[in-house]
């Protein structure tokens, strides 16, 4: 039997990672841990020790584009040294000789993992991905062979990596870690002090010393959205039958199609489910709307879409605003306007908004993420947002500020309809 040995030596703390994971685990970690070369490191170990017929282990990061930029020359330097490995550029893949690969993949093409099978997965930054990710894609290539999974970063504010650290810090299946700049030792206390006087507050508290809490650089409703969850208006809301449920959209053709579904009383905004999905027809959505109108009890209101709805298909001649009217639900177009007249009108109406704490998750988790471009080269925000995954979810909102500040949204208390206790937790959903 043949020895080969990996050109790395992980720190102790790396050490005591290996050594502990389970088969689900989750690490948060400061930056300069080394988390990329312990991930890399921990795939190659597992690709090439696996017992099963061709293994498949992944890495991801939330874009391709980092994916090659912070992982791609590591593993291929870990690599290099085990003979009869093949390297394959275009796709991002290291194939070994007993018949494992490991490849990288980002987030913001997730048709690319469907329909393969893993025995590891290793998900980078994972607070700057799409929530439903894991359940509905990477989750299921794990069950055939019982595969594992590493969830890895920074923090981000409390999204759904916090959600996920949280609560497997009270699951025994799960290994849980922390380690903060000023605890673990690796970067010199120098260069830490440093780092404070540059760094703002925040960033150095998220960057070093993973705080959940810290404000997101950059983030664009950040103060909105550290004010409703203050104000509690990130809780539990429940849905009254005797509203019209109205619905607010964002058209994606090769992207994300992203709804918010509300309900209005007088001048509260009441957000009872958010949804988004990809790679699927009009019909799609509009079945999604109906069925969960009939399944709550709630009859439909007024449904609001961007100007795009009216750009007629080459392939049909319809606009999609027509071909959803014959499939029964009727849009009013919500006129075009600038990104910043946008963003303004959603910071107008988000004091009046409730977002009900598990129907919105994944919803709420993308408006405290949307932020600006940053310009590394001038180190200064750009005045446009960030196109990432969380772009969909913001750019429907921002139709639904556009409906309301063009009064074409009218909120009014049904007669004789008396609400008390309307946010009671106790109550049941319908």
């Amino acid at each position: 039997m043949a020895v080969v040995e990996i050109p790395y030596k992980p720190r102790d703390l790396q050490r005591t990672v290996h050594d502990s994971l389970q088969r689900w685990n989750v690490i948060v970690c400061h930056r300069r841990f080394g988390k990329t070369v312990f991930a890399i490191n921990e795939l190659i170990k597992s690709a090439v020790m696996c017992k099963l017929l061709m293994p498949r282990l992944a890495y991801l990061c939330p874009t391709y584009k980092q994916a090659k930029t912070v992982a791609w020359d590591y593993l291929k330097l870990y690599s290099q040294v085990i003979p009869g490995t093949s390297t394959n550029e275009a796709e991002l893949r290291i194939d070994y000789p007993n018949g494992a690969r490991i490849q990288l993949f980002g987030c913001d093409n997730p048709d690319a993992l469907r329909g393969i099978y893993l025995d590891g997965v290793v998900l980078d930054e994972y607070s700057q991905m799409p929530q439903n990710l894991f359940p509905e894609v990477i989750r299921p290539a794990l069950s055939d062979r019982e595969g594992w999974a590493v969830f890895i970063g920074t923090p981000k504010g409390r999204n759904a990596f916090y959600e996920l650290y949280t609560k497997a810090q009270n699951n025994v299946n799960w290994f849980t870690a922390m380690y903060r700049a000023s605890e673990t030792g690796i970067v010199n206390e120098n260069e830490l002090k440093d780092a404070q006087e540059i760094m703002s507050q925040d960033e150095y508290a998220q960057e070093y010393e993973c705080s959940w809490s810290a404000a997101i650089k950059g983030a664009i409703y950040a103060k909105e959205v550290e004010a409703a969850r203050k104000q509690k208006r990130h809780c539990f809301v429940p849905i009254e039958p005797m509203l019209q449920v109205h619905t607010f959209w964002d058209l994606g053709i090769s992207d994300a199609t992203s709804i918010w579904f509300a309900q209005a009383t007088g001048k509260e905004i009441r957000l009872i489910n958010y949804y988004e999905n990809t790679g699927e027809g009009m019909a799609h959505y509009i079945n999604y709307v109906k069925d969960y109108c009939r399944d709550n009890n709630l009859r439909m209101g007024i449904h609001y879409a961007p100007h795009d709805i009216e750009v007629r298909e080459l392939t049909t001649g319809k606009s999609r605003k027509e071909s959803a009217r014959e499939m029964g639900l009727q849009f009013q177009t919500v006129k075009l306007h600038k990104v910043s007249d946008g963003i303004e009108a959603v910071r107008r109406i988000f004091s009046r908004c409730w977002f009900d704490q598990e129907a919105t998750a994944f919803g709420f988790d993308c408006l405290s993420l949307y932020r600006r471009e940053y310009d590394e080269k001038r180190k200064v925000f750009r005045d446009n947002p960030l196109h990432d995954y969380t772009s969909h979810c913001s750019d429907a909102f921002r139709t639904m500020a556009m409906a309301w500040s063009d009064r074409l949204v009218e909120g009014t208390r049904p007669q004789g309809t008396v609400l008390v206790n309307k946010f009671n937790p106790m109550a049941r959903r319908n």
